[in-house]
């Protein structure tokens, strides 16, 4: 053999390696499906992906967590196969993707206020209290107004580092969407946003970052997903609910505020002060965005899949991770909604 033929063997060998397999069939059948949004389900939509991922070897799924705002871009500018975002779509987005979307509903949440605070567990917050925190009308953490529901605490004398999102977030949508109903003021002067003008607080990035922000920050107080809290073993706040009970945040407390929401058609439903003695106040659905047509079959066939791993075998994990698992009604109407996600037909020959 020449040494010419030697380097066209060994360059063809690199080719076909680098190529996953020369032409096989599970190069020609290899999905590849990139998404992003909400950091909020990012740690359980990790999960469902890696183990899914794992399980079918023609498929590869990234997720990015970038947040909800980032999230709903991402779908309108047609850069990922799905979105996520914990603040659903407002119609005027809708309206921007060609074909339409299709939400759904994977899992639901709860947002807590967790803080750092040594000696001090099982803090509770008044409505007037929390909400005055987030206005910036509390700045101590011996304040009256925290004093008066916290009898025998030794609260310090201690300036409040309150926490909040940097980026634009699914989170702080729910979280101000809760705020805006139960106080006018903070309604009118801070509102429902993504990424509102918040009056004070230190900004970090995504839930990653406000966690480690409380976590590395004594005196801090910030809003977070229930399982990021859970992880990093901070303290959450009980909060007053709508019965006037303090409500400390768990899955089961979660799941009595959710109990009594029927799902509407478009599978959108928000809880932002939920009815129930035991009802924990802050809890919300969050969603994968897919299109609702696109031109790979193969991606389609490859997205419906792993979509419905997510909604039957995936959702085992939720609980372990701090999330709620979906009730059997919801999932049966998720399920059905995966039939509004086709391939596009092939437009006319030129």
């Amino acid at each position: 053999m020449t040494i010419r033929s030697i380097l066209f063997t060994s360059l063809s060998t690199l080719v076909c390696v680098l190529s996953l397999g020369c032409g096989s069939a599970a190069n020609k059948d290899f999905v590849k499906l990139q998404g992003a949004g909400a950091s909020f389900p990012a740690p359980l939509y990790n999960k469902w992906l890696k183990e899914y991922s794992a399980a079918h070897d023609d498929v590869q799924i990234d997720y990015q967590s970038v947040g909800s705002g980032q999230g709903v871009k991402s779908v309108i500018d047609h850069t990922v196969d799905f979105g996520a975002s914990d603040a659903a779509m407002k119609p005027s987005e809708m309206e921007q993707v060609d074909g339409g979307v299709q939400l759904l509903p994977m899992t639901a949440g709860s947002v807590v206020l967790a803080y750092n605070l040594e000696g001090v567990d099982g803090l509770k917050l008044s409505r007037e209290a929390y909400v005055n925190i987030l206005l910036g009308k509390i700045t101590q953490w011996n304040d009256p107004a925290i004093v008066a529901t916290n009898d025998g605490v030794e609260l310090p004398d201690l300036p409040i580092n309150v926490v909040v999102r940097s980026d634009s977030s699914g989170t702080t949508y729910v979280f101000t969407k809760h705020l805006a109903e139960i106080n006018s003021e903070f309604a009118e002067s801070v509102g429902v946003e993504k990424a509102p003008n918040w009056p004070v607080g230190t900004k970090s990035k995504g839930n990653e970052g406000v966690t480690a922000s409380i976590t590395t920050t004594p005196g801090s107080i910030g809003y977070i997903e229930f399982g990021y809290a859970k992880g990093a073993k901070l303290e959450m706040a009980s909060l007053e609910n709508k019965a006037g009970n303090f409500i400390k945040p768990s899955i089961e407390s979660a799941q009595s505020a959710m109990a009594a929401v029927q799902m509407p058609d478009d599978l959108i439903a928000w809880l932002p002060d939920p009815e129930g003695d035991e009802a924990y106040p802050i809890v919300t659905y969050t969603w994968i965005i897919c299109y609702r047509s696109y031109s790979d079959a193969k991606k389609v066939e490859a997205l419906k899949a792993m979509l419905n791993y997510c909604l039957t075998d995936g959702q085992a994990s939720s609980e372990q991770l701090g999330y709620i698992p979906l009730p059997a009604t919801v999932v049966e109407k998720v399920k059905a909604a995966l039939d509004n996600i086709t391939v596009s037909e092939p437009g006319p020959a030129a």
